[in-house]
């Protein structure tokens, strides 16, 4: 595919620009925010870059739109052309969420807030951390972010199941099954980390009807707060299904301040912050991206419409 004209938006899209025109590309650039993009702007450009389409957004002449974030969901809204490519920001997302969420089951394993409220009360009292190798992980999710968290888990031990779409094999995981068969490995699980992108088909799965095969197991979601029945989560948390969970995304952003969610002591919640885009992160993607592309050879990063993601 040959590329001349890029239409570059975002609110930092004077950061962007630097950060851009350090790769000395041979290409024509425009760099707008988000609210002054015109009809024109689209009929000029062959692609556009951004973390989420302007709110009067058209396809013009583009052919191929590049997402600055791992998330496509608002790129998901549009009523999509078939012959435009959609790419989105890969690799860095897989280690941070792989840190976000080990830094929760290692301050979990190691007793830290057992230990916090122990030396609170000034008492000297005997407890022995749980080995990470004695710990079972089901991943929800497990394609390049998921995949990554599951490489991370498994080489300190951890036993990493996965659940998908489609169940297929993959290096590090133990068994990967379809969400219909969800229920044959979420036995003495310890640990549920969810990294499911949010599309028609994932609205809500993770209800009562999983929660309820769970016995004192923490949960953690850095997917998309849409695939999680809020509802079911809570009752699950009161029940003893889940003893913790660690929450970064929310069906609603930011969560509303009068969510129960705040205030349940078994819940720790953070402001979707376990892999957040940094520009340079999302530039070096873009141009990665570019030079594959017009090198005609393969893309890792595409999204797949029909599915969303």
């Amino acid at each position: 595919m040959e590329i001349q004209r890029i239409l570059v938006t975002s609110r930092i899209h004077h950061k962007l620009k630097d950060l851009i025109e350090s790769h000395n590309l041979s290409k024509q650039f425009r760099f707008l925010p988000e609210d002054e993009v015109t009809k024109e702007d689209y009929e000029w450009a062959d692609t556009f870059v951004g973390f989420r389409p302007t709110p009067n957004f058209e396809f013009g002449n583009i052919k191929w739109v590049h997402s600055l974030a791992a998330g496509v969901d608002s790129f998901m809204k549009i009523n999509w052309k078939n012959d435009v490519l959609l790419t989105r920001t890969i690799d860095v997302f897989g280690p941070k969420m792989s840190q976000y969420c080990l830094s929760y089951i290692l301050q979990d394993t190691q007793l830290h807030e057992q230990f916090s409220n122990l030396q609170n009360e000034n008492k000297w009292e005997f407890h022995i951390p749980k080995s990470l190798e004695d710990q079972k992980v089901v991943i929800y999710g497990t394609g390049e972010i998921g995949g990554h968290i599951g490489k991370v888990l498994s080489s300190l031990g951890m036993k990493v199941y996965g659940v998908s779409m489609s169940g297929n094999k993959k290096q590090y995981f133990e068994k990967i099954v379809p969400f219909q068969e969800a229920s044959t490995i979420l036995d003495h699980t310890d640990w549920i980390i969810s990294v499911l992108p949010s599309t028609n088909e994932t609205k809500n799965i993770l209800d009562k009807n999983t929660f309820k095969l769970l016995n004192n197991v923490g949960f953690i979601n850095v997917g998309r707060g849409a695939t999680v029945c809020e509802d079911s989560l809570k009752e699950a948390l009161n029940n003893g299904n889940i003893r913790k969970a660690i929450l970064d995304v929310f069906a609603v952003e930011p969560l509303p301040a009068d969510s129960e969610l705040w205030q349940m002591p078994n819940v720790k919640i953070t402001p979707h912050i376990s892999a957040v885009t940094l520009p340079n992160d999302g530039v070096k993607c873009f141009v990665n991206t570019l030079s594959t592309l017009e090198n005609n050879e393969k893309l890792r990063n595409v999204v797949k419409i029909e599915k969303g993601y």
